[in-house]
């Protein structure tokens, strides 16, 4: 899972990037709250080969899950 919580862009792609190309995981969270870091990492995983499922959580929160196709 990854946090990226309080960080603005390009970081949480940095993030979900580094993740990628390190283990290539079947499946990954990342907990988001910057509807614009949602919209950039959503982005680079469809990019990347991965669905991603947005769930809204409380306090303008967002969990995203990315599954490999």
């Amino acid at each position: 899972m990854i946090d990226a919580r309080g960080l603005s862009c390009p970081m949480p792609v940095v993030m979900v990037q580094k993740a990628v190309q390190a283990d290539a995981p079947a499946t990954l969270e990342v907990l988001l709250d910057n509807p614009c870091s949602v919209e950039n990492v959503t982005r680079f995983a469809a990019n990347s080969g991965y669905s991603v499922e947005t769930h809204p959580a409380d306090n303008d929160e967002y969990r995203l899950v990315l599954t490999k196709q």
